[in-house]
């Protein structure tokens, strides 16, 4: 028989009950305190995609931006504007070593450029952190793992930014291709296409702009001199350090991590087992290091995918400049950020159509509810870390496979290829002092 107290509670229920309450308060401190309370997040990196960020969060109306940091104070600042058409007056911090070291903030947006991800991932996850990742979520295999295991082994609640997941769109794409509207998929397709200048980037030469500290902007990856295209900030443009080998993957890791997503996501998570690549710049004349034109393809279990990068020719596919295809016994699914079309296998038009529709469309904000409630429920997010690594990594062995021209194939249970001499180019080499340590 329970004894109970005149409140109706039982010793032992007081004492579980506070134990949960204690365990609650360590996994997220300030969740408790009140329901009205919101999510206290800092903003590491307000570039384009970072000032996005800020404005997506605090759309949720359950965002409390505490701190905004960039080593680049411009875009500082505009961090800091779009936080204040909010309302609200984050803290201006240059180094993101004083936002993991607040104690008063619960999560963290990451939203650097790539070369960063990893080892703000980890050592934000071991700060008792939860965590808003941009894609992809590495530019090395073995980030990837040790960003998984970072966010296991401190409970930590990390969200990629594939955001598509969260469209709905892509949901239905995955729940049509699971349900067998195209019957058995044996073939994946993803593209995108365009028409770049001859000049691309150009070959600008200029001194780093002030405001900017050069040195912390390249934290692991190796000492450079600095150059425009490398850091890549101006008007008009999405920061071009994507096209350097440095800090990230051209246009494989950049669009390709979007286009194949959603095949892992319609297709329950798989690892390709096998991945040969080619491509090289063909037409482009700048300063910049990635193909401007390749192809990727990968053998799956159960299906074989392609992914093309045309940025020298703008003919589209299905009359969509990029997007993703699943080709299918009955018929032929696409999906992109526009809609979904189902083209069976007898026709040329699509017989299913959903576009034109604003609430399907969504995906950022969506995103966002998405994180703040897991945190909340503490269950995996839509874009769970390993998700969002298994696209990263299958676009990253692209690019070593087109680097190296070498087939590459997979070992899932040693998470590494089967191909001795290119293991040593799936392990991360940090500048120093910088160590990746989970």
């Amino acid at each position: 028989m329970n004894h109970t107290d005149p409140q109706g509670s039982s010793r032992r229920d007081v004492l579980k009950t506070s134990a949960a309450a204690a365990f609650t308060t360590m996994i997220f401190p300030r969740m408790v305190r009140g329901a009205n309370d919101k999510l206290t997040v800092g903003f590491i990196g307000t570039g384009a995609m970072g000032q996005g960020n800020v404005q997506f969060a605090l759309q949720t109306d359950k965002v409390q931006a505490v701190a905004i940091c960039d080593v680049y104070q411009p875009n500082l600042e505009k961090g800091i504007d779009i936080a204040k058409k909010f309302g609200q007056t984050p803290k201006a911090i240059k180094d993101f070593r004083e936002v993991l070291a607040d104690k008063s903030i619960d999560a963290v947006c990451i939203a650097t450029p790539d070369h960063w991800h990893a080892y703000m991932e980890v050592e934000a996850c071991k700060a008792g952190k939860d965590v808003y990742v941009e894609k992809p979520a590495c530019t090395w295999v073995e980030e990837g793992q040790k960003m998984v295991q970072a966010a296991r082994k401190y409970n930590r609640v990390v969200q990629g930014g594939t955001m598509q997941r969260s469209g709905g769109y892509f949901k239905k794409a995955a729940e049509l291709v699971q349900a067998g509207e195209i019957g058995q998929v044996t073939f994946c397709h993803e593209w995108q296409a365009g028409l770049t200048k001859k000049e691309g980037w150009g070959k600008p030469q200029a001194a780093a702009p002030a405001g900017l500290d050069w040195d912390l902007w390249l934290g692991p990856a190796p000492e450079r001199p600095f150059s425009f295209n490398r850091f890549g900030v101006a008007p008009g443009r999405f920061s071009t350090f994507r096209y350097f080998w440095d800090y990230a993957g051209g246009a494989m890791t950049d669009w390709g991590v979007h286009l194949i997503d959603p095949v892992h996501q319609a297709m329950k998570e798989p690892m390709p087992k096998s991945i040969v690549a080619l491509g090289t710049k063909l037409y482009v004349d700048d300063d910049t290091e990635t193909p401007d034109t390749l192809q990727a393809t990968f053998q799956y279990d159960t299906f074989l995918s392609t992914y093309e990068s045309r940025t020298c020719n703008p003919m589209p596919m299905f009359g969509q400049g990029y997007g993703t295809s699943f080709h299918g016994t009955k018929g032929t699914l696409v999906v992109n950020r526009g809609g979904v079309w189902v083209y069976p296998n007898d026709t040329k038009e699509p017989k299913k159509v959903w576009e034109n529709d604003r609430e399907m469309g969504s995906m950022n904000v969506p995103h966002w509810h998405n994180f703040i409630e897991c945190i909340k429920s503490r269950e995996k997010p839509i874009s769970d870390i390993e998700r969002c690594v298994r696209s990263s990594v299958t676009c990253i062995l692209a690019n070593l496979s087109l680097r190296f021209g070498s087939r590459l194939d997979w070992d899932e249970n040693a998470w590494t290829v089967k191909q001795d001499d290119m293991k040593p180019h799936l392990k991360a080499v940090y500048r120093a002092p910088w160590k990746l340590e989970v």
